[in-house]
């Protein structure tokens, strides 16, 4: 039986604290965890030499299918991400994407975009035609643009937010999300455990299983993610609280 696994993960808050949910699956069944943290190009990398034994996580289809390489299983369906865009003010009129290139002069222009979701910003403005309603981007560093949006949304700001959920904003609230009737962003994905080629034949099956069945949800993670950045959490304590039914309300 396997005694170490090697977790890897990209860095950020999102992806810490799906893995530590599953770290403590781990742990529960004698499994010491080593940790890798890197770029998603980088950890594929180290995925398919066996340096990386399982990745956390792979959002499907849309987002990482570049990480499916040959021998690579995925594995489970830990939540839904899905990407969506929401318009700070939680009692807005607007109710849609279609409405917003007529939307009032009170709605900021400026699209404040994090830029792993640049591509998405820039399909939205085109099936949209939100350049022409004078909307451009301000792409900036994730955890900038996520600051940025936080202070709109506490400066009660009318803009525009792109987010994937889950994010710790969620579980703050506070705002709308908007429908998409072009699907611009996307459908809903799934979040999944890639495995190393080899690794699914090695894996003791009652661990296999107990991961494969491992259910967390958009709602956990974004609540986590709010308990690690709000309330100084660890993502191991934030994972604790979330296993002892202390995160979310009953």
């Amino acid at each position: 039986m396997m005694t170490t696994l090697t977790i890897g993960h990209p860095d950020n808050t999102i992806h810490e604290a799906t893995a530590a949910a599953i770290i403590r699956v781990l742990e529960a069944n004698d499994v010491e965890p080593e940790i890798v943290i890197g770029p998603k190009a980088a950890l594929s990398d180290m995925l398919q030499t066996g340096e990386v034994d399982l990745y956390v996580s792979a959002w499907l289809p849309g987002e990482d299918e570049a990480l499916l390489t040959p021998g690579v299983t995925a594995l489970g369906a830990l939540f839904n991400p899905t990407l969506c865009c929401c318009i700070s003010q939680e009692e807005s009129t607007l109710g849609s994407l279609a409405d917003i290139a007529h939307a009032p002069d009170t709605l900021s222009r400026t699209l404040v975009t994090q830029a792993s979701l640049e591509t998405h910003a820039q399909a939205m403005m085109a099936a949209y035609n939100l350049a022409a309603a004078g909307f451009t981007l301000d792409v900036m560093p994730d955890e900038q643009a996520i600051a940025s949006l936080a202070k709109s949304l506490a400066n009660q700001d009318t803009v525009l937010m792109l987010l994937a959920q889950p994010c710790y904003l969620f579980h703050q609230g506070g705002f709308k999300i908007l429908n998409d009737p072009q699907q611009a962003l996307g459908g809903e994905m799934t979040a999944r455990m890639l495995l190393r080629p080899g690794l699914a034949s090695e894996l003791d099956q009652d661990l296999k299983d107990e991961l494969d069945e491992l259910m967390l949800s958009a709602k956990v993670i974004s609540a986590m993610d709010f308990a690690m950045r709000t309330e100084g959490l660890s993502a191991d304590e934030a994972a604790e609280s979330w296993q002892r039914g202390k995160l979310l309300p009953r």
